[in-house]
């Protein structure tokens, strides 16, 4: 089955034939004995290349729409239709499944149903929903709260009846709330409520990060946000302690701001861009991530293409 999304031009269809196969490909991908590495992106370049370097998975970043799209803090100032419509193009710019954020899904249980269709609408493969009040904030940021566990089941369980075959992520926030082990106990809540992976934000402590999977019946996601209040932790040593997927939402940003910095801080010193050169990407490797190849062979068919009028 063949994608009609012209902006994927050379979708590998048999490895993903469809939209709707995203979500089975993740679990597939989780089920593998070697922790999935799934890099952030918050547009759809930047998706492109995570999929170019060989990632299996992309991570769609709430934080980082927010950030890069609208020059916005992460503390809940975005709809879900500006959410989406990122979300939307990252999507389309890759053949390799999507995990998306959707912050506190919009609103109580009824909101989160209609969150769900419109995610899985867009391809999303798999949601991540969190158990902080409305507004939330960057789950590293200072003065969260967290809305009764029981509400946020309720959540989990509108998504799980709402959905099609998209994954549920349940995050929460309630380890700087509460400590462990309400963290623990919301966690295999969420999982009787019907959530495919858990998401504990921000333990401080190594010894709280080994724990968590030895406690929680669900595979766990970990979020290595690196500098915040999360140590840094190996891949090879959260897949040892039992965590199936590592997120990194905001490297690729970040290195790319400090990059942007630095370049523009040379042009204004040196009044040319010729030291520059050998930091940018070149020409025809640009052309060749935005897929300019592909979409001249179709060009050039397309004007190949003569169609005679019936004579009869």
């Amino acid at each position: 089955m063949k994608s009609s999304r012209l902006g994927v031009l050379h979708l590998n269809a048999k490895k993903y034939p469809f939209i709707r196969m995203t979500a089975q490909a993740l679990r597939k991908l989780i089920s593998q004995p070697e922790i999935l590495v799934v890099p952030g992106a918050a547009d759809a370049l930047t998706a492109r290349i995570v999929e170019d370097s060989g990632f299996s998975a992309v991570y769609a970043s709430g934080a980082g729409i927010a950030n890069v799209l609208f020059a916005l803090p992460d503390i809940g100032l975005l709809t879900m239709n500006e959410m989406i419509e990122g979300i939307r193009r990252i999507v389309e710019a890759v053949n390799i499944p999507v995990i998306a954020d959707a912050d506190t899904g919009y609103g109580n249980a009824v909101n989160v149903a209609r969150t769900i269709q419109v995610y899985e609408d867009a391809g999303v493969a798999a949601i991540q929903l969190e158990d902080q009040v409305t507004p939330k904030k960057c789950g590293h940021f200072n003065g969260k709260e967290v809305i009764p566990a029981e509400e946020m089941a309720q959540k989990i369980y509108a998504a799980v009846k709402t959905r099609k075959e998209m994954l549920i992520i349940a995050r929460t926030d309630s380890l700087a709330t509460h400590g462990i082990e309400e963290a623990i106990q919301r966690a295999n809540l969420y999982v009787r409520a019907g959530a495919d992976l858990i998401f504990v934000e921000a333990p401080t402590q190594k010894d709280e990060i080994a724990e968590l999977p030895k406690q929680i019946k669900a595979p766990l996601l970990f979020n290595m946000t690196e500098g915040a209040k999360t140590p840094i932790i190996s891949h090879d040593e959260l897949q040892a302690m039992g965590y199936r997927v590592v997120i990194h939402p905001n490297l690729a940003m970040r290195v790319a701001a400090r990059a942007i910095q630095s370049a523009l801080a040379v042009l204004q010193k040196t009044h040319s861009s010729e030291l520059l050169i050998p930091s940018m990407l070149e020409w025809n490797e640009r052309q060749r991530l935005v897929r300019l190849p592909e979409w001249q062979t179709l060009d050039d068919e397309l004007s190949r293409f003569e169609m005679k009028a019936d004579s009869r």
